[in-house]
């Protein structure tokens, strides 16, 4: 056997025994097979209070660091600390202000500076405790510190869950745009603790619907009328409704990452509304809309283009932005000037010298990625939205 097989065997072990632990208390597993740097992704209610255990058991060492935010860190990040310190973990923190505006060099800094005082070595690994901010913060944070360090993602909000933590994009914003710094580093583990979602604010859980959302419009048919169906269980918080919704969000998450890791192709179907949707941050000033809010609009305005470009049903565009607007998600266009919104649009990670590339649905669950869009179309289309 290799060392590469060995290594590769040894790790499927300490996988194996870590879900089998797992499968004691709990339901809901999902496996990212991506050859030796799988993980799982484990969701279910009481999991912070066995993070310890498990990352023990899946044979991470060294020291750790919490990586959180100034709203989370109150509410899970002593029970976080104190479960990883039970299993024999040193253990520090981190904690940056809460908001899109701490995904930022500055803060990156700011955790680099924290592990070296405390010691960080190769064996250690970072834990992302948060949202969206904190899991691409952290998850950078341990793709470059001393050339690349383990880590583990807790995330604590619906949008985290079902989508930053799970496929290993990291990265901070510039202030030219979003994501422009960044790495793909996959996770060793994600959990998922749906007990965290109780104390999610209303906004904070209508926004990450939008991404829920997304998954159905791109990949899977049955999921969105599920969705159109289970709405008010959706906003009523049910908990065995929302922990399977959150299994098939990261199960095709998953299937899409296992195709193409590093986005050369098909991963593109999953910015499906973002291109937009980014510029609309940008534009208003990051925090004036939240991510999943930006891309609900995002989204409206795909469907709309598709209807036009991809001979998608009307009806079926209408389907998009009434489950959105009936979450409780904004489908109308900000008073921006167009403008600035087509030049945020044109530093897009995804234009190719300035010429912008949209994911649009052929029908729903069926999109395809890299169309070009005649610029007076995305204007009038921008506008029927306002």
């Amino acid at each position: 056997m290799s060392p590469a097989e060995a290594g590769r065997s040894k790790n499927n072990v300490d996988r194996d025994q870590t879900v089998a632990y797992f499968l004691n208390f709990m339901s809901t597993k999902v496996t990212v097979d991506l050859g030796p740097r799988s993980y799982d992704i484990l969701i279910g209610p009481g999991l912070l209070a066995e993070l310890g255990a498990l990352c023990k058991r899946l044979g991470l060492g060294g020291n750790c660091m919490v990586v959180s935010d100034s709203n989370v860190d109150p509410l899970y990040g002593e029970p976080a600390r104190r479960s990883l310190k039970q299993a024999g973990f040193g253990t520090s923190r981190a904690v940056i202000p809460c908001g899109e505006e701490s995904k930022s060099l500055e803060f990156l800094f700011e955790v680099y500076e924290i592990a070296v005082e405390k010691g960080m070595d190769r064996k250690s690994f970072f834990v992302a405790l948060g949202g969206g901010v904190v899991g691409d913060l952290a998850g950078f944070a341990a793709a470059t510190f001393l050339r690349g360090v383990k880590y583990v993602q807790a995330p604590t909000s619906l949008l985290a869950m079902v989508d930053s933590s799970v496929g290993g994009k990291t990265g901070v914003n510039l202030p030219a745009g979003k994501n422009l710094v960044g790495a793909f580093h996959q996770p060793s583990l994600v959990i998922a603790d749906t007990d965290t979602l109780k104390t999610l604010a209303p906004r904070e859980y209508v926004s990450g619907l939008a991404e829920v959302v997304k998954y159905g419009v791109i990949r899977d048919t049955g999921f969105f009328s599920q969705l159109e169906s289970g709405r008010d269980r959706l906003l009523s918080r049910d908990a065995d409704f929302l922990q399977s919704v959150i299994g098939r969000c990261c199960k095709i998450k998953a299937d899409v990452v296992q195709l193409d890791e590093r986005e050369s192709g098909l991963r593109a179907i999953l910015n499906f509304g973002h291109t937009l949707g980014h510029a609309i941050e940008k534009v208003t000033g990051y925090g004036l809309y939240l991510h999943g809010e930006a891309i609900s609009i995002g989204m409206a305005f795909a469907a709309r283009l598709s209807s036009q470009l991809k001979d998608f049903p009307s009806a079926e565009a209408d389907r998009v932005v009434a489950l959105l607007g009936g979450l409780g998600l904004p489908v109308k266009a900000p008073d921006c000037d167009w403008a600035a919104i087509r030049e945020a649009m044109a530093v897009d990670k995804k234009s190719v010298g300035g010429s912008l590339r949209f994911v649009l649905a052929e029908r729903i669950g069926s999109v395809v990625p890299g169309c070009d869009v005649p610029d007076p179309l995305l204007e009038e289309i921008w506008r029927s939205l306002l």
